[in-house]
């Protein structure tokens, strides 16, 4: 079967590999070949594939070892992995239970099966969820919910019960990221665990990251130190309209990554901004006008002290019916 492949000479296949697991790419599905001395390895995400690295298409033969939930079920169930954890939606308790058994019992390396028991809910973006199997290790200060998640080189600890996290978002974030320059002052208003403050630390700047769930703050502080960007990323927890007063006009660069209600928070984003700052403003809205209700709300908060320019308008994903994720990367300037 023809697969996406990052293609890399032999000699340099085992570090290659190991890169690309870390960051949970490795289509496991797949054979890793060799072929006129290079190597195939099979990916799951074109996107999330460093740009260092190659990718062609490439006929690879399928897995025999692996047995998967399919296998044992008989049909494909829908779940998604985060780390080491596997989650599902399912309405049906009995369905739940099925699909979890077969995760345990395949060759997926996933102790954990957790189900949706609510939406994202309050103003912390947390979701509720029944823990349908977990490791026997378990514990309250290891609990079956707190996961590694890896991209883009960099490592995410994080409890699912705790705090928002998506996914999903990986190549978004990867995308702002690289914008980012060595000694940039970078503001992340709506930080969480630390998906765009720890990257952007990488790349040398300076950030300040806050966000008003407590414990979402301690992860991000753990995330730092275990990317060792500690120095260089200053955690706070609090409603950021309320810190921005002790950073106005610091921020270079400022990420608004709320897109329910980020333009309740414009205000405080102007004051933030320096004499030049890129804002890279989340949004959802219909697919008839994506764009234009958020342009509107930052050109009234920052005209006339500033001109704002359109650098990108940008579709992340579909959210819903006729309902896009969607990110304004503009440039304020004095």
């Amino acid at each position: 079967m023809e697969v996406p492949c990052v293609r890399v000479a032999r000699e340099d296949g085992e570090r290659t590999r190991r890169a690309l697991a870390d960051d949970d790419l490795v289509a496991e599905d797949y054979e890793i070949i060799v072929d006129d001395g290079w190597l195939y390895v099979p990916v799951t995400d074109t996107g999330a594939v460093p740009p260092e690295f190659s990718v062609v298409d490439r006929e690879v033969p399928t897995r025999s070892t692996q047995t998967t939930p399919t296998d044992i079920l008989g049909f494909e169930p829908s779940y998604a992995r985060l780390g080491d954890v596997v989650i599902i939606d399912e309405d049906d308790a009995d369905r739940a239970d099925e699909i979890a058994a077969a995760v345990v019992e395949s060759d997926l390396p996933v102790e954990t099966v957790i189900n949706r028991a609510s939406k994202v809910q309050g103003e912390l973006r947390i979701r509720d969820w029944d823990v349908i199997a977990e490791p026997d290790d378990a514990t309250q200060d290891s609990p079956a919910t707190e996961t590694v998640h890896r991209e883009y080189g960099c490592e995410y600890v994080l409890d699912l019960a705790e705090v928002y996290f998506s996914p999903r978002l990986a190549t978004e974030r990867h995308r702002v990221a690289e914008q980012v320059s060595a000694g940039e002052h970078a503001f992340d208003m709506f930080a969480g665990v630390g998906p765009f403050a720890i990257p952007f630390a990488k790349r040398d700047a300076e950030v300040v990251a806050v966000d008003l769930n407590e414990i979402a703050i301690e992860y991000l502080r753990r995330n730092a130190e275990r990317n060792a960007v500690a120095d260089r990323i200053t955690a706070i927890q609090g409603d950021v309209r309320d810190v921005a007063a002790e950073y106005e006009g610091w921020a270079d660069r400022i990420v608004m990554n709320l897109p329910h209600s980020a333009d309740e928070f414009l205000d405080s984003a102007v004051a933030l901004a320096g004499d030049d700052c890129v804002i890279h403003y989340y949004d959802i809205q219909h697919e008839d006008d994506p764009f234009g209700p958020g342009l509107d709300a930052i050109r009234a908060a920052a005209e006339p002290e500033y001109d704002v320019e359109v650098l990108t308008e940008h579709v992340v994903r579909s959210y819903a019916p006729h309902e896009l994720n969607v990110c304004l990367d503009v440039r304020l300037t004095a």
